[in-house]
């Protein structure tokens, strides 16, 4: 997905929209965020691994969505991982 549409949509549906850099290997231990977040790879790669779903690798270009409360952890490629993170407060999910 191209970068400019990925945070057109975040603003659109009322995102904040943060980039975030990881350097090679890095890895953020299993955590879980108040913020329900839409990622989109720009550059390198990141692995995720969330509860309920298989591990998967992203890359430039592909994105995903987390829903406030879901614990992962992530990790970053061996050329290290940046990306852009719509952070919004969790849609009431009925």
């Amino acid at each position: 997905m191209d970068r400019t549409a990925f945070e057109a949509g975040l603003m659109r549906d009322g995102f904040e929209i943060v980039s975030v850099s990881m350097k090679p290997d890095a890895v953020n231990p299993q955590h879980a965020h108040s913020f329900d977040a839409r990622v989109l790879v720009v550059d390198g790669a990141m692995t995720i691994d969330r509860e309920g779903a298989p591990v998967r690798t992203y890359q430039l270009g592909e994105f995903f969505e987390m829903p406030a409360g879901c614990r992962h952890s992530e990790t970053a490629g061996e050329a290290g991982a940046t990306y852009v993170a719509g952070r919004r407060a969790p849609v009431n999910r009925q």
